[in-house]
C-alpha cells in the first residue's frame, strides 16, 4: 500500500504519519502525474529516456525530485533520473548539503561547480536585478550537462504559482500574453525543458518540504534583493487569494482553456476567413417566421 512503512522510497523515510500529510503527498503525486500525461512529457515510442532533474536546494526542487522518484519507483514514470545541482559560486553556499542528502538516499546525481555568481555581479549594474542573466547562465550550463550525460530533458521545479506569476509579469511589464509552458524545446532543438509541477500549488510544495524536514538552501543572490517585480506580483496574487480563496486555481484553469477565436490576435486566429454566408430564401430565420412557430 502507498503508506506502508516497508513500501516507501528513501526520499520519504521519516514522513509524518498524519492523514493530512498522506493527503498532501498523494495530491502532489497525482497532480505531477497529471501534468506529465497531459503535456506528453514522456516519449513512450522510442528508447528509455533519461531526465536531468535540477535540484537547487529549495522547497520546490526537493518536492519535484520526491514526486518524480516516487512515480519512477512505482513503475509509473518510465525514465531514468539524474539529479543535478549547479553550484554557481554564491558566497557561503553550503556545498556539502546536497551531495550528502542525495548520497544518503541513493539518488544518482551530479554536482557541477561553475562560478556564474562573479559574472552576474560584474555584468549587472548596481540596483538592477540579477535574475535574467543568472537564469540564462544557469540554463546554458544545464543544457551542456544534459548533453554530456545523454539526457533528453532538463526538468525544472517551477510550479503552478510560478506559471501564474510569469503570466502577469508578461501582461503588466512585457505587453504580451505568455507564460512558462510545461513543455518546451530549447532553441537548439535537442533538449526538452519540462515542468512536471505545473499543476502543483506553491503552498503544497512548502508544506511538503517543511513536513519532510528537507535541508532548504536559500538563494542569496536574487532572493536577497528587495522590490523585485515578481515579489510584487506574488503579493497581488496573495491578496486576491485571501479575498477569494481558490482564485489562483481558477486563473490557472483559465490559462489552460484559451479560446484563440476570442483573443484579438490575428496571428493566433484567422479573422480574415470569417465571412458571413447569405441565408437562402427557404432558410429565412426572420423574427416574423420564428413567431409563426
Amino acid at each position: 500500500m502507498l503508506d506502508d512503512a516497508d513500501d516507501i522510497h528513501a526520499l520519504f523515510q521519516g514522513a509524518p504519519k498524519t492523514t493530512e500529510f498522506r493527503k498532501l503527498r498523494k495530491r502532489i503525486i497525482r497532480e505531477t502525474r497529471e501534468a506529465i500525461d497531459r503535456y506528453s512529457m514522456v516519449d513512450r515510442t522510442g528508447p528509455r529516456q533519461k531526465w536531468l532533474v535540477c535540484l537547487s536546494g529549495g522547497k520546490d526542487s526537493y518536492t519535484l525530485l520526491a514526486a518524480l522518484t516516487e512515480l519512477q519507483w512505482r513503475g509509473l514514470l518510465p525514465v531514468d533520473i539524474l539529479a543535478c545541482n549547479l553550484d554557481q559560486g554564491q558566497p557561503n553556499f553550503p556545498a556539502t548539503v546536497l551531495p550528502a542528502f542525495l548520497a544518503e538516499r541513493g539518488v544518482p546525481h551530479r554536482i557541477e561547480y561553475r562560478d556564474t555568481y562573479s559574472i552576474v555581479k560584474d555584468k549587472v549594474p548596481a540596483g538592477r536585478t540579477y535574475c535574467a542573466l543568472c537564469s540564462r547562465l544557469r540554463r546554458a550550463n544545464l543544457y551542456r550537462i544534459a548533453r554530456e550525460e545523454g539526457c533528453s530533458a532538463v526538468v525544472l521545479g517551477h510550479h503552478r504559482d510560478d506559471i501564474l506569476e510569469t503570466f502577469f509579469l508578461n501582461l503588466f511589464h512585457g505587453g504580451k500574453v505568455a507564460t512558462m509552458p510545461p513543455k518546451l524545446l530549447n532553441d537548439e532543438g535537442d533538449v526538452m525543458v519540462l515542468r512536471p509541477l505545473a499543476h502543483v500549488a506553491e503552498a503544497d510544495c512548502e508544506r511538503f518540504a517543511r513536513a519532510m524536514n528537507y535541508p532548504i538552501i536559500p538563494c542569496d543572490l536574487c532572493g536577497s534583493q528587495d522590490g523585485l517585480q515578481r515579489q510584487a506580483i506574488k503579493a497581488m496574487l496573495d491578496g486576491w487569494e485571501a479575498k477569494a480563496p481558490g482564485r489562483r486555481g481558477k486563473m490557472f484553469s483559465a490559462l489552460c482553456q484559451v479560446r484563440p477565436s476570442h483573443m484579438p490576435d490575428p496571428e493566433l486566429f484567422d479573422f480574415a476567413a470569417l465571412i458571413p454566408h447569405p441565408i437562402a430564401a427557404d432558410e429565412d430565420n426572420s423574427p416574423e417566421k420564428d413567431a409563426e412557430h
